[in-house]
């Protein structure tokens, strides 16, 4: 039972972090894009202080270079003018100097190998950032869109101004012409007072037209 609960739970809470997500995606969006910038400024920081220590250890390596060239050329002369003892102590820390040249050329090479990794790093997340931000202005005009088709299909399926002015245009168009209503009127009050009962029996046959037609006017033209 408990189990079943907090599965239960946890689904529940699921679907509503789901929902705020959902609901806030650009935001969310627009802080991960600035946490990916933060720590893509932080890979560049590290990548120059990585670059400028192996500056500063190439200075020290060509410092000891000069030195154990220099140290050589005394002791060889040192050597030639019968003078072994000095010799001797320019070659022991020409041992020296050249045992630390070696360390600080295995430095070297250990930052050099961390500088071209960190490096293709910072590129992959720069491009990383341009990519994101594209595809964050896409997600705002999707949004957009969407926001306009969910407006859109409210307006459609709903009440709308659409359906009112349908209902204005059905009332116009539907209404009575006032002019027939006139006629009609006009042909029931002929009727009640018997008004055009001598029209209808001339027409018929029976005794003169009570008014002259064309037809009239034509045969006394005739005559």
């Amino acid at each position: 039972m408990l189990s079943t609960l907090r599965t239960l739970i946890a689904g529940v809470d699921a679907r509503a972090e789901d929902r705020l997500r959902d609901v806030y995606a650009i935001e969310l969006i627009d802080q991960k894009i600035r946490e990916t910038e933060a720590q893509v400024r932080a890979a560049k920081s590290t990548l120059a202080s990585l670059i400028q220590r192996s500056r500063s250890e190439q200075k020290l390596l060509d410092l000891l270079s000069t030195r154990i060239a220099t140290l050589t050329t005394r002791a060889r002369e040192a050597l030639e003018a019968g003078r072994e003892d000095m010799a001797t102590e320019a070659a022991n820390a020409v041992a020296e100097m050249e045992n630390e040249a070696t360390l600080r050329q295995a430095t070297i090479d250990r930052l050099e190998t961390q500088t071209t990794r960190l490096r293709a790093s910072v590129e992959r997340g720069h491009r990383r950032v341009i990519d994101l931000k594209q595809g964050a202005i896409t997600a705002r005009a999707m949004r957009r869109e969407q926001g306009m088709q969910a407006k859109l299909h409210s307006t459609i399926a709903g009440p709308s101004s659409a359906d009112e002015a349908q209902d204005l245009i059905d009332r116009v168009v539907g209404k009575d012409d006032p002019l027939e209503q006139a006629q009609i009127l006009a042909d029931i009050n002929a009727g009640l007072d018997h008004s055009g009962l001598e029209d209808r029996m001339a027409a018929a046959g029976f005794g003169a037209a009570t008014k002259v037609t064309g037809r009239d006017v034509l045969a006394r033209l005739k005559d």
